[in-house]
């Protein structure tokens, strides 16, 4: 039998979480998917912002993406949460339970990346740029 992995804390759980490239870019494919048919543009703003904070993530910048991130990700959920309810069947429709992942992850991404952005170490990550340059000459 093999020997278990030792479970994660929260604290390491919420760090890779706020520093993964992947979490932005899902709730940007789940707000497309919400709001490009019709198209709601308010909502379509924060798409490139989280799609940026994405690719400023996989360069390098870790710290500065999670405060976009959270910004972003927070402003979306709010925003989202102010819509008027739905009837209860519509809730549970194809629609609703993208709509309430969204926000749910927007909520996660929130407190995730708002985790790493205030307790990050910017001279660790700096170090880490210059060991490992993403555009080698």
């Amino acid at each position: 039998m093999a020997s278990a992995e030792p479970p994660m804390s929260v604290k390491t759980r919420l760090e890779a979480w706020g520093n993964s490239s992947f979490a932005p870019t899902g709730l940007a494919t789940l707000i497309t998917a919400l709001h490009s048919r019709p198209l709601q543009v308010r909502p379509m703003l924060f798409v490139p912002i989280l799609l940026f904070s994405s690719y400023s993530n996989l360069q390098g910048f870790k710290i500065d993406s999670a405060g976009i991130t959270a910004a972003a990700s927070g402003t979306y959920a709010l925003l989202a949460l102010r819509r008027r309810p739905a009837a209860f069947m519509n809730r549970f429709s194809i629609r609703g339970i993208v709509r309430g992942s969204a926000v749910g992850i927007g909520a996660i991404n929130a407190v995730a990346a708002g985790w790493v952005y205030a307790t990050g170490n910017r001279e660790r990550e700096k170090e880490d740029r210059r060991d490992n340059p993403r555009w080698a000459e």
